[in-house]
């Protein structure tokens, strides 16, 4: 005898809220039913389904053994109901509709403004939604449908997530006056001493990308005074206070003052660098704008970054 079961596209989605907010109440909100409704529409799977998607005795609510891999199927289907919106506009040629970009915040204020009027301009039927995330924030949010594409230091080594490299933007040592590596022309990686670097605080990539670069790492000083900030101005004024040197993005040192500049240094060739990429979800949803995204930045970066020769350095927190 052949079972059939009937169950619905929304209440996949209803499934896949409780799962992700585990609270009925917030992921009725999330998905703006009532609560009953939703608590109803899920009934209704686990009862056509004879098995408990939820234990509800727990708090916050947990899933079930049964219930986690019904919620991994779900969440294919959901993609790939999805994909059948994404064939229609591509084989229309339609380039539009709400886009979510998550973009870390060392990229945010110096990428975003190159971009963004040429990308509305000639796209203007695209809603972008863009949001200032730090790189975890990021792939939690593409994985859980809460972002299209984003836009971070790689590689990032997950295979559920592809990456587009844009550019590579080398590191720039900014070195004030009083410091013994001012008179050098250009700098070494050896030049750098980890306990004399102002770093961005913990959550950064571009610090997790010094620790890398930095061979010394391990002999970062715990003991001595630290300071970590969340902005590259506050390091530069620090570093001029005599606090110590920094490493900036070279896009980043495109806008400082003129005496500001005279404190940059490059390092010699190959330079240590950091990959930019757009990355997005393997199911590959609204790839028609990742592409049209791609080709905006690229069109717009080719003239501002043009390295070949760098190394390229890894924004991976490394394990102790």
């Amino acid at each position: 005898k052949k079972i059939t079961i009937k169950m619905t596209i929304t209440q996949l989605q209803y499934v896949l809220a409780v799962a992700e907010h585990k609270n009925f109440t917030l992921a009725a909100e999330k998905c703006f039913v009532t609560q009953p409704t939703l608590s109803m529409q899920i009934q209704k799977i686990e009862e056509e389904l004879s098995i408990q998607i939820f234990d509800r005795s727990k708090k916050p609510i947990q899933l079930t053994d049964i219930g986690q891999k019904i919620v991994n199927q779900a969440k294919n289907i959901v993609n790939e109901a999805d994909r059948i919106k994404d064939i229609v506009e591509q084989q229309k040629g339609f380039i539009g509709g709400e886009f979510r970009l998550g973009i870390i915040p060392t990229i945010m204020p110096t990428l975003l403004p190159m971009f963004l009027n040429n990308f509305i301009k000639k796209y203007p039927k695209v809603k972008l939604l863009i949001e200032e995330l730090n790189t975890d924030e990021i792939i939690l949010k593409l994985k859980n449908g809460h972002l299209d594409a984003a836009i971070a230091a790689t590689p990032l080594e997950d295979e559920k997530i592809k990456e587009i490299v844009l550019y590579f933007e080398p590191f720039v040592a900014y070195i004030p006056e009083h410091h013994a590596s001012f008179q050098k022309e250009e700098i070494e990686v050896a030049d750098l001493n980890i306990n004399e670097i102002l770093l961005l605080q913990d959550g950064h990539c571009f610090r997790d990308g010094i620790l890398n670069l930095c061979k010394n790492a391990s002999d970062l000083d715990q003991n001595n005074f630290q300071i970590q900030s969340g902005s590259f101005e506050t390091l530069i004024k620090l570093a001029d206070e005599g606090l110590g040197t920094t490493l900036l993005p070279y896009l980043h040192t495109l806008d400082l003052k003129d005496s500001d500049k005279q404190k940059l240094r490059n390092f010699k060739e190959p330079k240590p660098a950091r990959e930019v990429s757009l990355i997005y979800p393997k199911s590959e949803l609204k790839i028609q704008i990742i592409d049209a995204l791609r080709s905006t930045i690229a069109g717009v970066v080719k003239g501002a970054i043009v390295f070949q020769n760098v190394q390229i350095i890894s924004p991976l927190q490394q394990k102790k």
